[in-house]
This record gives structure tokens, sequence and C-alpha cells, in this order.
């Protein structure tokens, strides 16, 4: 039913791993392969190709459906149909910023300030075109084909490039002084795709998997038992999504209690919870949650 297309370069592992997770494991003969297949019957081709491309690509009605950031379908200028944001990326779950940026010892500290005919790199030429345009600055853009924080200030006075972390600016002697756009990644549809019931179904169906395993990333499931008059205590330090589900045991010997929580916190509940009265604790790991 469905064509779709998938990121290749630095996005390739994260997004195979979030299918792989979401009971959607993409399969192909090597890791230089460009097609690929998923066993579901929603799918009937999948590509692996370039994000900048991607955009159009979907927006042409090549595929159905594809995943690419938000930055490519800017790039673009591409007309798609956003299902929404998957908040992922290769580092972290953090969008990635298109910024400005010039040397640290520039006496530039805003996008004003910068002259008429400023030289300026970057790999999203049409981005950066627009932008400058807007901001009334004749700019003299020049296309990167990497290495972009490399070339200031000898080929140019300022670049405009995508961070995650920003460590690779710094690293290279680079401030921001304005930032253009937060880009997530985005699962995109092509328009006359979506229009068609059965298909934009089947997309959703599809997000609605890989949502769930972004959901539960970070996060586990806490069980335990409880005394009757210990209850509103454990209660009181275990945190939850909404609320703790609680069931009551056989006989009346008190209460079972489960809940959803941060692992990040796990190290200091689960003590407070045996504190407070808790006993039999498990923490489970999650694979999806979905509302």
């Amino acid at each position: 039913m469905l064509k779709l297309v998938l990121p290749k370069g630095s996005l390739e592992k994260a997004t195979l791993e979030l299918f792989e997770a979401a009971d959607l494991k993409v399969s192909r003969d090597s890791s230089v392969q460009y097609k690929a297949t998923i066993d579901d019957p929603r799918v009937i081709e999948v590509r692996i190709l370039r994000p900048q491309e991607i955009p159009v690509y979907v927006a042409e009605g090549l595929f159905d459906l594809g995943i690419t950031g938000r930055d490519w379908i800017e790039e673009t200028n591409s007309t798609v149909e956003s299902l929404g944001e998957l908040k992922y990326s290769k580092v972290t779950s953090n969008p990635v910023r298109i910024i400005v940026a010039v040397p640290k010892d520039s006496p530039y500290e805003s996008v004003a300030q910068l002259p008429q005919g400023v030289r300026v790199s970057s790999e999203y030429p049409e981005l950066t075109r627009r932008y400058f345009a807007d901001k009334g600055i004749n700019a003299d853009i020049k296309l990167s084909y990497g290495a972009t924080e490399a070339k200031v200030p000898d080929i140019v006075d300022c670049i405009v490039d995508i961070t995650e972390t920003g460590s690779a600016l710094r690293a290279g002697g680079l401030k921001i002084i304005d930032t253009i756009l937060v880009s997530y990644t985005e699962m995109i549809a092509n328009p006359q795709s979506y229009a068609d019931p059965a298909k934009a179904h089947a997309m959703r169906q599809l997000r609605t998997l890989l949502e769930g395993v972004l959901d539960a990333r970070g996060r586990v499931l806490v069980k335990l038992n409880v005394p009757t008059d210990r209850l509103n205590a454990v209660i009181a330090v275990l945190p939850s999504m909404k609320s703790p589900t609680v069931n009551e045991l056989f006989g009346g010997a008190g209460y079972a209690v489960e809940s959803v929580v941060e692992k990040s916190g796990i190290n200091v509940l689960i003590p407070a919870l045996s504190d407070a009265g808790a006993t039999d604790i498990l923490e489970l790991p999650i694979s999806k949650i979905v509302p």
C-alpha cells in the first residue's frame, strides 16, 4: 500500500533502530543497499536515500511517506503533509538548530550588524538566501559541501550551519548570533496519498507505533505491593504519567500498585518506596506507550 523512504547518512542508524523497536524491522542485503523491505502489509516498498532529497520525492509522489528533517523541508520548499515530529536525532532527542555563526572574536553580535555583501557558507543555500533577503542583507552565499565551520574567517565571514550540541562550533572558535530554524525529524506524506483514506489510516498506524517507542524511551514500569495502612505514604512518593494503578490484593492483604516513571530517577525512587512501606518492588522495561 505505502511506498516509504527513509534517511541515509547521519540519521540512518537511529531511524533503523527506531523502526526495529516499533516492530517494523527494515531488512536489506547489506548496509549499502538503497532498497529494503519491511515485513508489514502496509508497506510495499522501502528506499533509503539522502534526507536532502526526501521532501522533493515525497512532494512529487514518488513515495507516499518519508522521514526527514524540517530543515530539508524548508530548504527544498517542498509541499508535503506533515504527520508530526518524531523527536529523535543522531545524538539525542533534542532538536537540531540552523544557526548563523561568526568567529568568537568577531565584532558582530547580531545579524543586523553584518555588512552588505557579507560572505556566507552554508549547506542550505536556499534557506540562507531567503533568510538574509528577509533581513534586507545582500549576502554572497557559497554552497558548502561539508566542514562548513572550517571556512571562517579566511574564506567567508560567517556560516549558516546545523548544530545539535554546539560542540563543533565551540571547538572551531565560533559564536552563534542567531537561530534561523529549530528542526526535528518529521514524518511527511505526499498530499495526494494522504487524501486517500486507506493510505492515511495506514500512515497514522505506523506513526502510532513509532511514537509509542519514543514515548517509552527513558521510562520504566514500577510494580509493587503495599499494606493498606502504608498506601497513602507510598502514593505520595510515587510519580506517574497520569495516576498510579491501584488494585486490592486477594483476601484484603493490601494493594498492588503500578506506575510508569522516568528511568533517570529510579535510583532515588526505589529506596524511597521501600522506606514508605512498599514491598516486592519490580522495575520493568517498556517497549511502547500508546495513549
